[in-house]
């Protein structure tokens, strides 16, 4: 996969500004809802060394720039007390490749380093990283048992590649019933062409698309 440095951590906010406006310019508004940090779960896709250190084998730009801003939504939903859930895309062997093994050539080895969460991000003692092994983080996980348990009718949806795993994912929270936001400048792709084409499916279909910025001045007003 080619991954083009399309964003810098300098150029993010503007960058930023530019997506959701294009993005709310073609999806209708969802008046109807609205995000509440208390009830909503964020979820970290995959950001393993794999995809968002320098030195992974598919290393994303993108990633290392919007690093942190995850971070950033990390530190609100400790601070609140809210409900973070990881994902650690590995796999142990060929048995569990499923069509991932037939349609790329390399994948992530489970307990080698590039399988491990970048440490600016790693979990903190009692939060969950759940390893998957495709595209959509509930399946083969107990993440919707978690969110249920922690009555998290919403979730937040952050990480990599903002068209496949974390795309996959947010339909598929939207197939349980849960809403679900995403945040456009704390997740990342290959390309921009990608990561605005996803943003905008997402938009009209399943999400709405949201700022880190505009996410934390929800904490702020709910855990203040």
């Amino acid at each position: 996969m080619r991954s083009a440095a399309y964003v810098t951590p300098e150029t993010l906010p503007a960058r930023s500004r530019a997506w959701l406006a294009t993005v709310r310019a073609a999806a209708a508004p969802r008046p109807r809802l609205r995000l509440d940090p208390p009830r909503c779960a964020l979820l970290v896709i995959d950001m393993v060394r794999y995809f968002a250190d320098p030195g992974g084998r598919c290393f994303l730009p993108a990633a290392a720039a919007v690093t942190p801003r995850i971070a950033a939504l990390l530190a609100a939903w400790r601070a609140g007390g809210g409900l973070v859930v990881f994902t650690r895309h590995a796999h142990r062997g060929p048995e569990d490749l499923g069509m991932l093994g037939r349609f790329f050539s390399d994948w992530i080895r489970d307990g080698e380093p590039e399988s491990e969460i970048v440490p600016a991000l790693a979990p903190a003692p009692g939060e969950a990283a759940l390893r998957k092994t495709t595209y959509d983080a509930f399946l083969g996980t107990d993440l919707e048992g978690r969110l249920r348990a922690a009555d998290c009718g919403q979730v937040l949806v952050t990480g990599v590649l903002t068209h496949l795993c974390c795309e996959t994912t947010a339909r598929a929270a939207f197939c349980r019933g849960f809403e679900v936001y995403v945040a456009a400048d704390a997740a990342a792709d290959a390309s921009e062409e990608r990561h605005l084409a996803s943003l905008a499916a997402m938009a009209d279909a399943v999400a709405v698309i949201l700022g880190a910025n505009e996410v934390l001045d929800a904490c702020n007003t709910a855990w203040t």
